[in-house]
């Protein structure tokens, strides 16, 4: 993967006009197109904004397409990465790209050729297989329906029945995360806030801690996230939402529960939603190497 972004990188750099104008980076596939874009994405980050755009081109369906495309994108300053399977798309794409001087990245070819030689077996070349309605597929989507019913503590019977619990006030990417955890690793994640004044369910106290997550925050933040929520919400200033001696009391007594379940905390003061979704789901496959969580 590394080898992919640094030549989707090298292409960008190369590239890059001298007169300021942006570079486009067109992905190309014959299905959703999201790992070409994801890729595209990763590479991107490492710039500053602005200097080049993402133009996703999914659901390749022939040759010709392909054809009337590339000759489409022959003025302008472009990149395309894409994630063709069938060999007829490829090299219709390499020919054209040849002919009208574009820079393409094959951004599965080499892996798969590489896993080829390695296995001695041959692709099956069957676009969209990523998204294939398996057993795995409705795993996820029993999960993402499991994270709606139990969001928010509306139904603490789901903490029983949950892979995970995440607590921590008002504000601390919760429901974002447990969304995240269910589609991407089809996890049954449920959450619970902790509320200054209301006693955590006791059903917090009746399963492993190993599989309870507090999230923290810093309350400098919190404030700024909730100042911003509050203005979209039409609230009255001054309400103890926002208040700061309030938001401190709150961060305080969220990490006192947090002591008292003996649960993992992380601080998600300046993490992504994936990045905090991502140490959780290694943290939880270590307990469970472990045998700490079954």
């Amino acid at each position: 993967m590394q080898d992919v972004l640094d030549g989707l990188v090298s292409h960008v750099d190369a590239r890059l006009p001298v007169d300021g104008s942006q570079l486009i980076i067109f992905t190309l596939s014959d299905s959703s197109g999201e790992t070409a874009e994801a890729v595209a994405r990763a590479a991107l980050v490492q710039f500053p904004p602005g200097l080049a755009s993402i133009y996703r081109l999914p659901q390749i369906r022939s040759s010709q397409q392909i054809i009337n495309l590339v000759r489409e994108l022959a003025n302008g300053r472009s990149v395309i990465a894409y994630t063709l399977v069938l060999p007829e798309f490829k090299q219709a794409l390499e020919s054209e790209a040849t002919r009208y001087q574009i820079p393409i990245i094959d951004l599965l070819g080499p892996l798969m050729s590489r896993v080829s030689d390695l296995t001695c077996s041959q692709p099956l070349s069957q676009p969209g297989r990523l998204h294939l309605l398996d057993e795995t597929y409705f795993r996820r989507i029993a999960a993402v329906d499991f994270a709606i019913r139990y969001d928010d503590g509306k139904n603490t019977d789901g903490i029983m029945q949950a892979d995970v619990v995440m607590i921590g006030v008002s504000r601390t990417s919760k429901t974002p995360n447990c969304m995240y955890l269910a589609h991407h690793y089809g996890l049954k994640a449920a959450n619970v806030p902790i509320v200054m004044g209301v006693d955590p369910p006791l059903q917090l106290f009746e399963i492993s801690a190993k599989k309870i997550i507090g999230l923290t925050i810093d309350p400098y933040l919190l404030q700024d996230i909730r100042s911003t929520r509050a203005q979209v919400l039409g609230m009255p200033a001054g309400t103890d939402y926002v208040d700061p001696d309030n938001i401190r009391h709150e961060v305080r007594h969220a990490k006192r529960v947090m002591r008292d379940l003996k649960c993992h905390c992380i601080d998600v003061s300046a993490k992504a939603i994936e990045e905090t979704s991502s140490e959780i789901f290694l943290y939880l496959r270590q307990q469970a190497e472990s045998g700490a969580i079954s």
